[in-house]
């Protein structure tokens, strides 16, 4: 299962493997490693400073440093994207908010 922690301190963690299906086929590993990943990139092409972000092994770790109205947008904009993947696949993605 894919796991999105959203915590209060302006830290997102996106971890896990939905499992859906094997690797290279997974619908849903994919559209979540595209929204995460579009999202990631568009904030550093508008503000490089914005985020702080590292890739690791099967997790994705979003620090937001500066909040401004654009970066606001596309984080809500990523959540809201990620929540409607839950709805439809919730036996393999799981939002978590502390």
């Amino acid at each position: 299962m894919i796991k999105v922690d959203l915590s209060k301190d302006k830290l997102i963690t996106v971890s896990g493997h939905s499992g859906y299906e094997e690797a290279g086929k997974d619908i849903v590993c994919a559209s979540v490693s595209s929204i995460v990943i579009t999202t990631i990139n568009a904030i550093i092409e508008i503000d490089s400073d914005a985020i702080d972000y590292s890739d690791l092994d099967n997790k994705i770790i979003i620090r937001i440093i500066k909040e401004d109205d654009i970066v606001n947008k596309l984080i809500n904009n990523m959540i809201l994207l990620l929540e409607s993947l839950e709805k439809d696949y919730k036996e393999y993605i799981k939002i978590i908010r502390r």
